[in-house]
């Protein structure tokens, strides 16, 4: 009876114990509930619009907004951040520019353009209240233009700059691509793609089929096609083609849009915050030129991927993030420049 008794109390224990927990993880806001998505109003010369944001994590003093590249990629490929930032305690936002498939896509041209994207960036942190205590800011490839057009301007809002396998000159780009990058493909598939490109014969199959082993496997991401990381697959399968030719071109091999004359490289200078660049051994950028910008800005880093490509975050991944999150927490800690290599 006395043992029957005490495995009543022990039951008991459990279950107010059980129903403690369940109290104080109860979500009890009227609000509906979005899994800490916000669809953020944004403001243009033709009318207004909505971009989609998602916040994972909450850190008052560690915020990452994260600009992914194309123009006009996705959030998607960033997915791989929730295996490293999370556990880290760094808070950060997924964020589809507008444009882009989970946001908004107007098919008004005249929207394309770097410096309404720099607006719309500011908008969408005045929107998520971020702020130069704890506003961290990271673009990656096309993203690392905006970022650093975006830092040009509004610098004071910013708590660290993390510019990720971009270099801050187009035309240098496109130069490294045809001196150094081209001369490492097979001459006869050399001319095809350049014959092709001549022609502007771009939704020729045979373009991305020639692209794809020889440029995109060596350079955009080192795994075959076939076995890229889905997050990978699907923001190439997102990609709105229209903002990205205007933009872009019609490849990465190069660069050939609206951004072609692009060039930042002396107001580098100009850029206080503490910046990090990324490069890595097998870009579509080069590695070389992303050290030599950490030179220019007063507070650069540089962090080199020695097995990386363009997205480095995935086929050299620990060092990758390694180097980031150092970085990011080094500056929260108020240094201004950290040795990453």
């Amino acid at each position: 009876m006395k043992q029957l008794s005490s495995i009543v109390i022990l039951c008991l224990f459990f279950f107010s114990c059980q129903q403690k927990t369940e109290k104080l993880s109860e979500n009890t806001s009227k609000e509906v509930q979005t899994g800490n998505i916000q669809m953020i109003p944004i403001e243009t010369p033709v009318g207004k619009f909505k971009v989609w944001t998602k916040r994972v994590g909450d850190n008052p003093t560690m915020k990452v907004l994260l600009l992914h590249g194309g123009p006009a990629c996705t959030h998607e490929y960033f997915e791989c951040f929730e295996n490293f930032f999370p556990q880290q305690n760094i808070e950060f936002y997924y964020y589809d520019q507008l444009g882009s498939y989970y946001s908004d896509q107007p098919t008004d041209t005249s929207l394309w353009q770097l410096d309404r994207f720099v607006e719309e960036v500011e908008q969408v942190r005045k929107a998520l209240k971020l702020d130069k205590d704890n506003f961290y800011l990271l673009g990656h490839s096309w993203g690392g233009i905006l970022a650093m057009q975006y830092a040009l301007k509004y610098q004071s809002n910013l708590k660290g700059l993390i510019i990720s396998d971009m270099m801050s000159s187009a035309p240098k780009y496109g130069k490294y691509a045809e001196d150094v990058l081209s001369k490492q493909m097979d001459k006869n598939i050399l001319d095809t793609i350049r014959a092709i490109e001549a022609a502007k014969d771009f939704t020729n199959p045979t373009y991305m089929r020639l692209l794809t082993p020889h440029f995109y496997e060596q350079h955009i991401c080192r795994f075959p096609a076939d076995e890229w990381p889905d997050p990978v697959k699907r923001t190439f399968k997102h990609l709105n083609s229209v903002i990205y030719t205007q933009m872009q071109g019609p490849s990465e091999f190069g660069i050939a849009g609206n951004l072609a004359s692009w060039d930042v490289s002396d107001l580098l200078k100009n850029i206080t915050t503490p910046t990090l660049t990324i490069g890595a051994k097998y870009d579509s950028m080069d590695p070389e030129f992303m050290k030599w910008m950490s030179t220019q800005f007063p507070n650069g880093s540089y962090l080199y991927c020695a097995n990386g490509s363009h997205m480095c975050m995935y086929d050299d991944q620990q060092t990758y993030f390694k180097g980031l999150i150092k970085f990011i927490k080094a500056v929260d800690k108020g240094e201004k420049k950290v040795e990453l290599n």
